[in-house]
């Protein structure tokens, strides 16, 4: 299952004067949603998609619409609307597979609805039955990102920190589990973590992978090079991606009934 949580307030970009959810703005004529899922078009009708959402029939709407434009086909895939804002990432896909149904053997992996990864296929660790998990991560620069401490000269992680650089490997935010049972269950521990911490504020998706490892659980990261994903979550990149010449291609065929 491929997971994109899209529950966020965009209040960034509602401060710099935009009146829509950032996923709903345009750029070089299609929206920043067609490109965030666009980037997976290799797993459309291979893999369900999930979106988690907050708002109405105008978001549900326009979802709908993007979908069909981008090939899916009904039971391709599901919404799954919220109520409120959550505590963050990891409490709105946690929200949102409870929704759905999935299955609790299902496989899932988490997307960023503001960042994009044109041509993305799953990398060979994936397809390692010993691996719990894996992140994807570029070498970069500054703090503000998910980091990955590595096992010495393995693509093991032996630490995983939120905004916290523990070492170069910045995540992109792709994240992957072997199945919704062990994302769960890292999920609790880490919800009852936050409940004993008084400065720990907001739930991520990253850290999770902590209660994995301290399991015993094998939890690897894929690099990548940095010019492989495009990042898209603040309106100074969404002003840079505007003024690209030139942007990847996503799927546009609109002959599928919603």
């Amino acid at each position: 299952m491929i997971i994109f949580p899209m529950a966020g307030q965009s209040s960034r970009f509602k401060k710099a004067g935009y009146d829509v959810d950032k996923f709903m703005l345009e750029a070089h004529g299609r929206s920043l949603f067609a490109y965030a899922v666009g980037g997976f078009e290799a797993l459309i009708g291979e893999e369900p998609f999930l979106f988690i959402h907050r708002g109405g029939e105008e978001v549900r709407a326009f979802i709908f619409s993007e979908c069909a434009r981008l090939g899916f086909a009904q039971d391709d895939y599901r919404l799954v609307a919220l109520d409120a804002p959550t505590r963050g990432q990891a409490e709105t896909v946690a929200m949102g597979l409870l929704a759905s149904g999935a299955t609790p053997d299902s496989p899932l992996t988490i997307f960023n609805i503001d960042s994009f990864r044109p041509g993305f296929q799953y990398p060979s660790v994936k397809f390692d039955k010993d691996v719990a998990g894996y992140l994807e991560v570029f070498s970069g620069e500054g703090d503000h990102w998910s980091f990955v401490k590595p096992v010495p000269g393995t693509n093991l992680a032996q630490d995983v920190a939120e905004k916290r650089r523990i070492s170069n490997l910045c995540s992109t935010g792709l994240y992957y589990f072997r199945t919704v049972e062990e994302f769960n269950e890292a999920y609790s521990r880490e919800d009852q973590r936050l409940a004993e911490n008084s400065n720990a504020s907001e739930l991520y998706v990253a850290p999770l992978y902590n209660h994995l490892i301290d399991a015993g659980q094998k939890v690897c990261f894929h690099e990548i090079d940095p010019e492989q994903v495009i990042f898209c979550g603040i309106p100074s990149e969404y002003d840079s991606f505007l003024a690209r010449e030139e942007v990847f291609l996503v799927p546009d065929r609109e002959n599928l009934p919603i």
